[in-house]
């Protein structure tokens, strides 16, 4: 009777739920109402409690390379999921990728930067002699550009000899910055796989190519062998609605859904933009580019547009202008390849199944600039305006915002404001420099007069490059110093002294600001009637489809509790047996034991030093400015370690200390050092509420240990919350102890109350990588070099 009862009851529900599907025209999993306003800062069980996005379901090491496993069958598939399908190897047949699988993939192009030599050296040293597929692997020199060092010039030609060498396209220092050319050049192409060993990989999304940034050691299996290991992130949808008023950019977009959406709602997902093709038409490719470069400051690993008429037309373009002038970029971006793209073009299925879902009308945004030192505060440029922020210096640089048509939207702003012929002038004390993300951008600026313009106003070129944006070069702040930047990143000290403070914004509003000697905009902006706030939220911001599909979602809910009460009343009456049995499989359950590899330690503690800060981004646990020096010592890396974040760090850690941090640690770029300037401080392990995901990767790839413990994170901040010194790095007294086997961590505080919590395994085959020293000296060590 009971299994009689429990078929009546959820077919009841099944049904009305089927009824309710006539009226859904995109039905797709949404959090109930209750849960809404938790879901951007709860994390799933299973991603909580270790370093352990990386980690949990790894399968073994000697597998990140081989044949996938047979796996469930075939679901509606994202874009996303589509793309990685097309470039992972060694599926079953059959198989369908989804978010959370870990695939070998095997990108359509890899690049490199001024890091090519210490990829090439970690190439060298696993015993590799040849580049798998010297197709497949760009080199740009783009980063130290202005450093005319002895040791800058010479690592400089063993990289271009190295290239030489073994047939690789090389571009080199000032040609461009590497994801400018990629995408101008035609690597990054619409529906594939392209990675750089930079965080931001993600702008090639802006033209529908997957780009996602991997780690030096990555780079280095690439060369080697054509592929790397990857786990799809959960991917999240991001609905535009709308149109972009006049005097509104990609970069006010970006910084909108930076600041807006703050609370780490996008942290370690893929994202896949989309909206209406009237929509989608009133953002140009050059601000789909920005967007996607961006969305690695907003948290995530990729943020993909898709392939629509505006991409198309804005191919063509290029297709056409190639042949006619009979550019190197035309065996790539070519008629014939455009027309391939289109008969295969890639689309999301019906169906397909996202993480969450988030919605911006574009009609109802204005200007808006990021800052100071954090792209989490964004205030309309109005607001800024009256509060008459003295500037120091301007940027117009990087692959975000200096492409031909960001430089001809500064111009603008000088050429409106001359009078009588005489050209405008920037206000005295202010320094602004520019930079053209590439040559053949800057050639398009110089034909149309802009670069002129922007020259004559009393703007100081430098070399197209990195430059300012990774604080390397001429311009960088000056302690005190207020610096406005149309690049990606002001985190604190990023663009030069820890003291300064940079604000983002679009061209323009940098152009305005270094005109009128403050932050201000150029008063372009036409706000549509009726707009008096920005409307953001959950769903598609279609709200007849949103209520169907929560009401969908309700149903889901309600099928799982109903089927749970007859669950507990089929369990009622069977008596202490049952108990017992549950009882003992949980208490079975809290004992299974993690096998411990010979000569790994089964237990790690040590005293606790906490570092109460979210978003320790990866400028503030290894400075920029030390990041293209090869070859620093490991002393010399201890001493800088965390300078950015926390000078006394140098003098509070101790050889032995278990580092505790906030959320997302270790945001930011995909620097090594990050993780090695840990090891060179001698800690073992880092502690955080959560991690960014490079850094996980990083670190587990250079054996630097790290578990999740929010509920730890949580607790030091409470004990405390009252203390008169703020410090942003104390010695807590505090003792705690991973034991490995048993998957769980011992906290002692201060006063002798301990306390346990259960965190994630960590499996042989990543203590393998560790006890060996990390990624590289496993790979030497497995094809017996």
């Amino acid at each position: 009777m009971t299994a009689l009862r429990r078929a009546i009851a959820l077919n009841a529900v099944a049904v009305a739920r089927l009824q309710t599907r006539t009226f859904i025209t995109r039905p797709r999993s949404l959090p109930v109402a209750l849960s809404q306003c938790r879901a951007y800062t709860s994390t799933s069980l299973r991603r909580q409690t270790a370093f352990h996005s990386q980690l949990e379901g790894t399968p073994n090491a000697a597998d990140f390379l081989s044949p996938q496993k047979p796996s469930t069958p075939a679901t509606p598939q994202t874009l996303t999921e589509k793309i990685v399908q097309k470039y992972s190897v060694g599926l079953a047949p059959g198989k369908k990728v989804k978010a959370g699988d870990y695939v070998t993939l095997a990108p359509h192009h890899c690049m490199t930067h001024d890091n090519s030599w210490p990829v090439a050296t970690k190439f060298m040293d696993i015993g590799a002699s040849k580049i798998h597929d010297n197709r497949q692997v760009v080199m740009t020199l783009d980063h130290d550009v202005q450093n005319k060092s002895e040791a800058n010039l010479k690592k400089y030609a063993l990289i271009e000899e190295f290239a030489g060498k073994h047939g690789v396209d090389f571009y080199p220092a000032g040609r461009g910055i590497g994801h400018q050319i990629m995408v101008e050049e035609g690597y990054a192409w619409p529906s594939t796989v392209t990675v750089a060993s930079d965080s931001h990989s993600n702008m090639y999304g802006g033209v529908s190519s997957l780009g996602t940034p991997v780690v030096r050691t990555d780079a280095a299996s690439i060369w080697a062998t054509g592929r790397t290991w990857w786990q799809i992130p959960p991917i999240a949808k991001i609905t535009f609605t709308g149109i972009l008023p006049p005097g509104v950019t990609g970069k006010d977009v970006i910084v909108a859904l930076c600041g807006l959406f703050n609370q780490d709602e996008v942290l370690n997902h893929v994202i896949e933009f989309s909206g209406t093709e009237q929509t989608m038409a009133s953002i140009p490719i050059d601000d789909r580019l920005t967007i996607a470069n961006m969305t690695t400051e907003w948290g995530a690993l990729s943020g993909l547009f898709p392939v629509d008429e505006m991409l198309i037309s804005w191919y063509r373009a290029k297709a056409t202008t190639g042949a006619m002038f009979d550019s190197a970029s035309k065996s790539r971006i070519n008629h014939q390849r455009i027309d391939e793209l289109i008969e295969n073009r890639l689309v999301a299925d019906p169906g397909a199944k996202y993480a969450k879902e988030l919605y911006l009308n574009l009609s109802t945004l204005s200007p808006f600039v990021a800052g100071p030192n954090s792209v989490k505060v964004a205030t309309p440029i109005k607001n800024l305006e009256a509060e008459n922020i003295p500037l120091d210096k301007a940027y117009l640089v990087s692959c975000t915002n200096s492409r031909a048509s960001d430089i001809a939207a500064a111009a603008r702003v000088f050429r409106q404001a001359a009078k009588e012929s005489k050209p405008a002038k920037i206000a005295p004390g202010v320094n602004f420099y520019i930079a053209a993300a590439s040559i053949p951008e800057q050639q398009i600026a110089e034909d149309a007069g802009d670069w002129q313009i922007l020259l004559d106003s009393g703007a100081q070129p430098l070399p197209a490059g990195c430059g300012p944006c990774i604080g390397l070069g001429t311009g960088l702040l000056e302690p005190g110093e207020v610096g406005i930047s149309a690049s990606n990143r002001n985190f604190k000290g990023r663009m030069g002294s820890t003291s300064a403070k940079a604000y983002l914004a679009s061209p323009e509003v940098v152009a305005a600001s270094a005109l009128q000697g403050k932050i201000a905009g150029p008063g372009w902006y036409q706000k549509p009637e009726g707009v008096e706030k920005v409307i953001i939220g959950e769903g598609s911001g279609n709200h007849v489809a949103d209520k169907a599909v929560s009401i969908e979602s309700a149903f889901d809910k309600l099928i799982g509790e109903i089927d749970s009460m007859i669950t507990t009343a089929e369990g009622a009456g069977v008596g202490d047996q049952s108990s017992s049995s549950t009882t003992t499989a949980a208490a079975a359950e809290e004992e299974t034991l993690t096998e411990i590899l010979p000569g790994f330690p089964e237990k790690i503690e040590g005293e606790i030093v906490f570092c109460d800060g979210d978003n320790i981004n990866t400028d503030g646990i290894y400075p920029g400015k030390y990041t293209y020096q090869d070859n620093v010592p490991k002393d010399k890396m201890a001493e800088v370690c965390m300078e950015n974040y926390d000078a006394s760090f140098r003098t509070t850690a101790r050889a032995g200390d278990i580092l505790v941090a906030g959320f997302n640690f270790g945001c930011g770029s995909s620097r090594e050092q990050a993780a090695t300037a840990i090891l060179a401080k001698q800690i073992p392990l880092v502690v955080a509420g959560s991690f960014g995901n490079i850094f996980s990767r990083n670190s587990i790839n250079n054996a630097l240990m790290g578990v999740e413990v929010p509920r730890l994170v949580e607790r030091l901040r409470e004990t405390y919350k009252d203390d008169s010194d703020k410090l942003l790095t104390r010695r807590t007294g505090w003792k705690l102890l991973w034991d490995v086997r048993r998957s769980k961590v011992v906290v002692t505080e201060k006063g002798g109350k301990t306390w346990e919590q259960r965190v994630g395994e960590l499996p042989p085959n990543v203590q393998e990588i560790i006890a060996r020293g990390g990624l590289e000296k496993w790979v030497k060590s497995e094809i017996g070099t």
